[in-house]
C-alpha cells in the first residue's frame, strides 16, 4: 500500500460545530449540475479502481465523478471547513474513528435507509465505527490490523515447528527463541499503544464509562488492567525501550536486521524491512495474534475508513448510487485483493487469498474494535497521551490500578473538552 493505514486511524484533534447548509430537501441538485464530486485519502484507493468505478458510475448514472485525492495531515480541519461551506465534497473517505465526531456536528448525512438496501450483511465490528445514536452516518469501507510478523529463520533456530494458537503458547515460545538463540524474542516498545487498546478490547473492557452525564477514564476497571498486565508479561522478554512507542524507532528497521523473533504490526511495516534489508524477505512469515483460547483470536485495534455522505450535498441521490456502487462485491473485492485490507463483508475475505499478511489479520476482525465511538475521545489521544503515560508506569513497576490513578486526571480532563 502507498501509505500506512495507521495514519487514518486515531488522529487527534478538535472538531469544531458544522451547520449542515444546502439541499435542505437532502436530494435535490443544482441544475445543470451531474459532477459528483468525491475526496478519497492518499493511497487509499488505486487509480484504475476509481477509473473504472467513474466510467461505471457515469454510464449508470450520466453524471461525472471527480476524485480529488486528500492527505491525512490536517485533513481534519480541510473537512470541517468543507462541510460548512456551501459546495461541499458529495463524498469522502474519513477515518473510522473520526466519524462519531463529525456526526455529532450534524456535518454527515444519515445513511439509514442505505444501511437497510445494501448493508445487510457488513461486519459488525467494522459498521459500529460508522453508527452514532443509533443512526447510520457512514458506511464500513475498510480496516486493517496488526498480526505477528516473525523471523522463521529464528523459529527454525529455536527448534519451534508450528506457529502457536493460543496466548500462552505464544508466550512459551518467545521464551524459547530467548533461552536456545542470541535473538530477542519479540520486540515490544512500552507505547505500542494500539495494541494494548486490542488487549482491552480482547478483555471485553472499555478505556472510558459514563459518570452521570460525562465521560471519564476507566482505566481502574479490572478488565483494562487485565489487559495491561498481559503486555508487561510480553513485554518483559523485549529488550525494547519502555518509553517509546512502535516509530521511534520504526520497528519494521529493527526487525530488518534479523535477530528478532517477532514485532506486533501491520503488513507495511514488514515491507519496511524487506526495503531496509531485502535479504529478509524469504525469512517472514505472519499469524493471527492468538488469543485465550484457540477459538478466539487476541482483540485488535480495528482502524480504517469509511465514505459519508456530507448533509450538505445537493446530490444526496447521486452520492447514495455512487456508495452503492463503491461498496458492491465487485468494488469492495477489487480493493482487498489490490490493497491488502479487509472488506466490509466477511464472505469477501476470500479475495485476500495469497496476501500472507492480510490472510493472517482477517480472522481477528470479528472480534475486533477501536478506541471508544465518542467525539470526545479525539483530546485523549493528543501528546503526551495519556495512555502510553500509564503503560510506562506499569512496565516500571506500578501495578495498573496506580497508574491509573497517575494519569486519570488528565485523561478525565481531555474527555471533559468537547462534552
Amino acid at each position: 500500500m502507498k501509505r500506512k493505514l495507521t495514519a487514518a486511524i486515531g488522529i487527534a484533534g478538535m472538531i469544531f460545530p458544522i451547520a449542515a447548509c444546502g439541499g435542505g430537501d437532502g436530494g435535490s441538485e443544482t441544475e445543470g449540475s451531474r459532477t459528483l464530486k468525491v475526496w478519497m485519502m492518499d493511497g487509499s484507493a488505486p487509480d484504475q479502481w476509481q477509473k473504472d468505478l467513474a466510467a461505471e458510475f457515469e454510464e449508470r448514472t450520466g453524471a461525472e465523478v471527480e476524485f480529488e485525492t486528500q492527505t491525512w495531515n490536517g485533513i481534519q480541519q480541510k473537512l470541517t471547513t468543507a462541510l460548512s461551506e456551501e459546495n461541499p465534497p458529495d463524498v469522502f473517505e474519513i477515518g473510522n474513528t473520526q466519524t462519531p465526531a463529525y456526526a455529532k456536528t450534524g456535518g454527515l448525512a444519515d445513511l439509514t435507509a442505505l444501511k437497510s438496501e445494501i448493508g445487510a450483511d457488513w461486519t459488525d465490528s467494522l459498521n459500529k465505527s460508522a453508527v452514532y445514536e443509533g443512526k447510520q452516518y457512514a458506511a464500513p469501507w475498510f480496516v486493517v490490523n496488526r498480526v505477528v510478523i516473525y523471523n522463521k529463520k529464528v523459529w527454525a533456530e529455536a527448534g519451534i515447528e508450528t506457529v502457536p494458537r493460543t496466548r500462552d503458547e505464544f508466550h512459551a515460545a518467545l521464551k524459547r527463541i530467548g533461552e536456545r538463540t542470541d535473538a530477542e524474542p519479540i520486540y515490544l516498545p512500552g507505547q505500542n499503544w494500539y495494541h494494548f487498546v486490542g488487549l482491552v478490547i480482547g478483555e471485553g473492557g472499555e478505556l472510558v464509562k459514563k459518570d452521570g452525564g460525562r465521560y471519564v477514564s476507566n482505566l481502574a476497571d479490572p478488565k483494562v488492567a487485565a489487559a495491561a498486565e498481559t503486555y508487561r508479561k510480553f513485554q518483559a522478554l523485549s529488550e525494547a525501550p519502555k518509553d517509546k512507542d512502535e516509530a521511534t524507532p520504526q520497528q519494521g528497521d529493527v526487525f530488518a536486521k534479523g535477530d528478532v523473533g517477532a514485532i506486533i504490526g501491520m503488513g507495511w511495516e514488514a515491507a519496511a524491512a524487506v526495503k531496509a534489508n531485502p535479504a529478509i524477505e524469504k525469512d517472514i512469515g505472519y499469524f493471527t495474534i492468538p488469543g485465550e483460547t484457540a477459538a478466539r483470536p487476541e482483540g485488535v485495534f480495528l482502524g480504517g475508513s469509511n465514505l459519508a455522505v456530507a448533509a450538505g450535498s445537493r446530490k444526496q441521490d447521486l452520492a447514495e448510487e455512487f456508495l452503492k456502487l463503491a461498496l458492491s462485491d465487485e468494488y469492495e473485492g477489487r480493493l482487498a485483493k489490490l490493497n491488502g485490507v479487509i472488506p466490509n463483508k466477511e464472505s469477501l475475505q476470500a479475495e485476500l487469498k495469497g496476501n500472507a499478511a492480510a490472510e493472517a489479520a482477517a480472522p481477528a476482525v470479528a472480534g475486533g474494535g477501536t478506541t471508544p465511538l465518542i467525539p470526545e475521545w479525539a483530546a485523549v489521544e493528543n501528546d503526551p497521551n495519556p495512555i502510553k503515560t500509564y503503560l510506562t508506569a506499569v512496565l516500571n513497576g506500578k501495578s495498573p490500578a496506580e497508574a491509573a490513578k497517575q494519569v486519570e486526571g488528565e485523561f478525565d480532563k481531555r474527555l471533559a473538552q468537547q462534552q
